[in-house]
């Protein structure tokens, strides 16, 4: 599982860049323009580190470091234009692990990350529970009931790409490519449908009207209910 980074930049292109280059690094990436949708990112995903711009449309930067220092100890890098020692200075006394200055160098920034995150890995969560089902990430295994079930490896990467992301229709594509096309191989629609009709018939009550896995016409598929990790 990718350790996760939310990057909180307003200028277009240079959150694409940025978002790119971790990618590329195998990181799961969220792009933010705002304060309020980094805020919101903050609260739904399990992030490992927070890079965020200081002069928003919204708001501070600064402002929102302090706002997630109250409830977190996640890590967070500052990526801004200000580089007077007063403006750094200010950023280490919101609690920011590190600051880098405009211009960078993509490389620089890279090295930086991964040297924060190698020093402070995330704790893993031992389950995930979504009703009746528990997902267990360090064994690689889950359960229904209180009972193992029996999963193949795509189903268990299926079921962990949906408990991953509860309540959001994620696509056809999306599927395949999280799922399948990690080495590149082509895989039909056919072969993630088989897949999901195997998977509820083994996490549903009621495979025929699932109320967990659920098909949203025209769209894909959603995990219709919340997960907690633990």
């Amino acid at each position: 599982m990718s350790q996760e980074i939310l990057l909180l930049e307003d200028d277009d292109s240079l959150n694409h860049s940025v978002s790119l280059k971790l990618k590329k690094e195998g990181y799961t990436v969220y792009s933010a323009f705002t304060v309020e949708d980094a805020f919101n990112f903050f609260l739904s995903k399990n992030l490992s580190l927070i890079i965020c711009d200081i002069s928003l449309p919204d708001g501070s930067g600064l402002d929102f470091c302090s706002r997630v220092r109250k409830e977190s100890d996640i890590l967070f890098l500052f990526l801004t234009a200000l580089d007077r020692e007063e403006d750094i200075m200010a950023g280490y006394r919101r609690g920011a692990d590190d600051y880098v200055t405009k211009p960078f160098s993509l490389p620089v920034l890279v090295s930086k990350v991964n040297a924060l995150l190698k020093r402070f890995p995330p704790e893993e969560p031992q389950a995930v529970i979504s009703g009746n089902i528990t997902l267990f990430p360090d064994e690689k295994r889950a359960m229904k009931n209180g009972v193992y079930l029996n999963l193949t490896a795509k189903e268990y990467s299926l079921l962990s790409f949906f408990m991953e992301n509860p309540m959001r229709i994620l696509s056809k594509n999306q599927l395949l490519e999280a799922i399948w096309d990690i080495d590149g191989n082509f895989v039909d629609e056919n072969t993630l449908s088989v897949n999901i009709r195997r998977l509820r018939e083994k996490i549903e009550d009621n495979p025929s009207a699932p109320v967990l896995l659920k098909n949203v016409r025209g769209l894909g598929y959603i995990w219709e209910r919340k997960c907690e990790k633990q």
